[in-house]
């Protein structure tokens, strides 16, 4: 079980709460080493599948997959028909509810167990509309697999408040280190559900780089073109820097373990360009195999970054447009289609310093009621035209106007 959370970490890592959070035991009693196995590597496929989106841009990417995949799990629970197949589709995720849902929970109690050497945490919640029809069960599924507890919001009356909450809530979870996930504007007076994952991890590598020995060095933005900066690079050169690592014709890959050795980084770093490499879950897990433990020269530069990314045009380009759109369904949620994606927001962070790594990422699914099938009043209290037709011609046969009912 560790090792799953290795691999899930180490994913994360390559990509992208504290000790005092209040954790809810998720129902794991269902979930076997098979339906673990497939979530886990559902995830991963998924991470790639991202990570090949994302870094279409140029400049540094970070995200925590993990995050993306449960907020966005918790909320395919609600969904249905065509909206229900896209996300599957997208995230890979078991048509057997009962797997599903029991190796969610098993992950999330993984991440939750308590460890002296490092920190992990993750948390998940819900906000919903204080007297918006939400089906129970749904409710109930979240709360039992997710940890995900329920909190009635007035998302109407205090848009701003409740943004302010949620994100009080994401940063709190996450060690301060996601501040506003939910940008101003992002939650209004038709949000009805937002869904958030956050997730922190803190740990000190098990070979620790001596900070005297950290200094300025070449670090090549583009081989090609010959470009190049000026970073902080660590460095392990002694004896006793020993690591798994292996090399291919195409690249060398390097483990480098925290402390506890439960969770460790795993760094790929091609031979040429970066843009070049082809990368699978399929030759990730070859070149893990090929790790050995020997002596390895080290040189790892220093860096810390936050990313944010609204993932809507992404995720609807990945194949699930129907999620963020009228036609969407999620009546698992509350029992008719009234209910949309309107945005899923995230942001991660990540320092990697001598001492060790630190890292956070939170995901919010705002989820808004569709404007056709808001609540209508029709109260005719004030003066107004009538009209009495033909209906199937459309010819007006009387018209008239009332201006005081008891004259």
């Amino acid at each position: 079980m560790r090792k799953i959370i290795a691999l899930v970490i180490a994913l994360l890592v390559l990509a992208g709460c504290n000790g005092t959070v209040d954790i809810t035991h998720a129902d794991d009693s269902l979930a076997t080493p098979e339906t673990l196995e497939e979530v886990v590597d559902s995830n991963n496929q998924f991470a790639l599948e991202l990570y090949s989106y994302l870094s279409q841009k140029e400049g540094n990417v970070f995200f925590s997959p993990y995050s993306i995949s449960t907020a966005l799990a918790m909320t395919y629970e609600g969904a249905g028909g065509e909206t229900a197949e896209e996300m599957a589709n997208v995230f890979h995720f078991a048509e057997n509810s009962t797997a599903r849902q029991s190796s969610f929970a098993a992950i999330y109690n993984l991440i939750n167990s308590p460890d002296s050497e490092y920190k992990l945490n993750t948390a998940n919640a819900l906000w919903a509309q204080q007297d918006y029809p939400f089906l129970e069960t749904y409710k109930s599924t979240i709360e039992k697999y997710y940890g995900g507890k329920t909190t009635n919001m007035d998302f109407i009356s205090n848009s701003e408040g409740s943004r302010k909450t949620i994100n009080s809530w994401v940063e709190d979870k996450t060690n301060d280190k996601i501040k506003d996930l939910l940008p101003q504007g992002s939650i209004n007076s038709m949000t009805r559900l937002v869904l958030t994952n956050a997730i922190y991890f803190k740990g000190k590598w098990v070979m620790e780089f001596e900070k005297k020995r950290t200094r300025d060095s070449d670090f090549w933005t583009n081989i090609e073109t010959r470009t190049k900066i000026q970073v902080p690079m660590m460095e392990r050169t002694d004896k006793d820097a020993k690591f798994n690592y292996a090399e291919t014709e195409e690249v060398k890959v390097l483990e480098m373990p925290y402390k506890g050795e439960d969770i460790s980084m795993l760094v790929i770093l091609p031979r040429e360009s970066l843009d070049n490499l082809s990368i699978s879950v399929e030759k990730i897990e070859q070149w893990k195999s090929m790790l050995q433990n020997q002596r390895v020269d080290v040189y790892f530069p220093k860096f810390k970054f936050e990313k944010g990314y609204p993932l809507k045009e992404t995720l609807s380009a990945m194949g699930m447009p129907t999620a963020f759109s009228m036609d969407a369904d999620f009546s698992g949620i509350d029992g008719a289609k009234g209910l949309f994606i309107d945005e899923v927001y995230h942001k991660a962070y990540v320092n990697v310093d001598e001492e060790g790594t630190e890292a956070a990422a939170a995901t919010a699914v705002v989820m808004e009621m569709s404007a056709m099938l808001e609540q209508k009043i029709f109260r005719a209290d004030h003066p107004f035209i009538f009209m009495i037709q033909e209906r199937s011609t459309g010819s007006i046969l009387f018209m008239g106007r009332v201006s005081n009912p008891a004259e």
